[in-house]
């Protein structure tokens, strides 16, 4: 898994902040243009040394709940941000089915991972066949919620996932 930026950072804190909680939008293509420029040369070396090519991006899904309540997934938003600049796929391929806490309340990590367990459904199991995958989230801190989806993936006929963040 990558991240582009450590959270403790004030700056970056306060935009993936203002990105999920003030619907300040605009902020996702200023994030998905650092992934980018961070992924450009990272993905060459992937395809090369690991057979990583032709990616495709899934974002992480929120619950409905929580969707319902912000109006959009803001993982979602970079994810489409980023599409549009490399070029490549964004498939909706999953859906969060299991309401659980917000993995901040959780610091454990054997707890944030047994709190996801069976979140995800893959529901477009052909789309993802095969398919090299890059997972979009905006912050990760144990990386619960990426190996879970990646594991929900990989179960599904998945190639290779790899998870890609804003920040640690």
């Amino acid at each position: 898994m990558n991240s582009l930026f450590d959270y403790r950072n004030e700056v970056i804190k306060k935009a993936i902040w203002y990105l999920k909680y003030r619907n300040k939008k605009t902020i996702a293509a200023i994030l998905a243009r650092g992934l980018y420029d961070r992924l450009l040369p990272e993905l060459d070396e992937l395809q090369t040394f690991q057979n990583f090519g032709e990616p495709v991006l899934v974002a992480v899904p929120l619950s409905k709940k929580r969707l319902r309540e912000r109006g959009y997934n803001q993982s979602a938003l970079i994810a489409e941000e980023l599409a549009q600049l490399t070029g490549f796929k964004l498939l909706n391929c999953v859906t969060k089915i299991k309401e659980t806490p917000t993995q901040v309340s959780i610091k454990d990590r054997a707890k944030r991972l047994a709190n996801l367990q069976g979140s995800f459904r893959v529901f477009n199991k052909e789309k993802i066949k095969d398919k090299n995958i890059l997972l979009i989230d905006d912050v990760t801190s144990t990386g619960a919620t990426i190996e879970e989806l990646r594991k929900t993936l990989l179960e599904a006929g998945a190639g290779k996932v790899l998870g890609l963040t804003i920040a640690h």
